[in-house]
Formats: structure tokens, sequence, C-alpha cells
């Protein structure tokens, strides 16, 4: 605890001397790893046995949901894993080539048992955008809600589909 101290004790008495910036960074770099240790302690005893949510919530703000993206020869899809999410929790844009999908968790849960009481709440938000190459006939754009997965389908324009042309590789002889 002594070489945290910003001064040292000089044979004359104590006297003030300002250390340089490699104290500061080592008081500073020694708070931060005794607040890690507390709060870790804290989570393990907590988190694992007692208060099982607090790992899901923690996972939901750590992390964006997942989104995957293909293509056929018809259409573009879009796909997010959005669990403990409703319709009305989520919103999609399609904005010139891109296309934006928003969404927001509100969750509140409370239990009540003999030795301790627990009482949650939980809020996370998301934003995701990607620009969509041409031809995506947006007036046929759809998008599907079910059981926690947001499908969207993005057909190609017509002008689209009959510009693909497969050439056929010849082979020597």
């Amino acid at each position: 605890m002594k070489d945290l101290i910003p001064w040292k004790k000089k044979t004359e008495g104590m006297t003030p001397v300002r250390g340089s910036g490699d104290q500061m960074q080592t008081l500073q770099r020694r708070m931060n790893d005794l607040f890690d240790d507390f709060f870790e302690d804290f989570g393990d005893v907590f988190g694992s046995r007692h208060f099982p949510l607090l790992r899901q919530n923690e996972q939901w703000l750590a992390e964006s949901p997942s989104f995957e993206v293909s293509e056929t020869d018809e259409a573009f899809r879009v796909k997010a894993e959005l669990p403990g999410l409703e319709e009305k929790d989520i919103e999609v844009n399609l904005e010139g080539d891109v296309l934006t999908i928003r969404g927001e968790k509100k969750r509140e849960q409370e239990e009540k048992h003999r030795n301790y009481h627990v009482s949650e709440m939980s809020y996370g938000e998301f934003h995701r955008a990607f620009r969509l190459p041409e031809g995506v006939d947006r007036e046929k754009a759809k998008a599907q809600f079910k059981k926690g997965v947001l499908t969207l389908t993005l057909p190609k324009t017509e002008q689209v589909k009959t510009q693909r042309k497969r050439i056929e590789i010849a082979t020597e002889a």
C-alpha cells in the first residue's frame, strides 16, 4: 500500500514529491484489478447459484444478436436470432439501399424465496444496418417473426435475375 502513495518519505522528513506518470498508471491498474477481482467473485457467488438471471442479462448486453445474411437466385435473406423479444420490440426499415434492424429488450422479473428476494430489471438495445446491393424489389420485401427468429426476405428484381448468366467452362483436349 505504501508504494501507492504519491509521495515518499525522505530522510529529512515527509516532503510531498510528485511521482511520474508510471506510478499513477500503476495505481490505476491496481485499482482496476481490485474492482475486477471483487466483482468477479461477486458474480460467481450470486450469478451461478442464487441468481441465474444475472448471467442471462450480462450475455444479452455484452453481445449483439446473431445475424445471418444469404443470397439465392431469387432473393436476399436476412435472419436474426432475437430470443426474448416480441414483434412489438422490433423495428425494420429499408431506406434507399440500407436495411436497418433495431430492437429493445425490456424485462422485469421478481422472485421471492424464503431466504432471499430478487427483483431484476434488464434493458438491452441493439441496432444493425446492412447495405444491400442493387436490384432489391422493395415493394415485395417481407418480414416474419417466429419463435424468436426474425426472417427478412428481400426478392430480387426481374431485371437483376435475368442479368445473371452462367458461363460453361471448357476442358482442353
